[in-house]
């Protein structure tokens, strides 16, 4: 099973890495300023994961595949790792989409 762990960045901000149940990073966030924009952005994930329209599916500079999960807004949750095939960066997709939804929370900034 799938989990957000929340940790703090050197610059004080806030982030969030959903693991799957390997421990590998399937999606990563961007910096947030508090721990709650952090937690309301785990929500988004979690609310949004299972929309397929949600991934924007893109290349890298070096040719590398990734994609992006947007909330409803248009604006980026959170991005994954590079992948050398497509079909891998789809498997990264189905994996959010399974793993998101009923992740559990850890906070490791306490």
């Amino acid at each position: 099973m799938g989990k957000f762990v929340i940790t703090t960045r050197k610059n004080g901000e806030f982030q969030f890495n959903l693991k799957a149940g390997n421990g590998e990073i399937i999606l990563a966030s961007e910096g947030y300023t508090t721990k709650a924009a952090c937690v309301n952005g785990i929500e988004s994930v979690k609310k949004n994961a299972a929309n397929d329209g949600r991934y924007e599916r893109k290349e890298a500079k070096n040719g590398k595949l990734f994609f992006n999960l947007k909330a409803s807004n248009g604006q980026v949750i959170g991005s994954s790792e590079l992948y050398e095939s497509a079909s891998g960066r789809d498997k990264g997709i189905e994996s959010v989409k399974r793993n998101a939804p009923e992740a559990d929370v850890v906070d490791q900034t306490a």
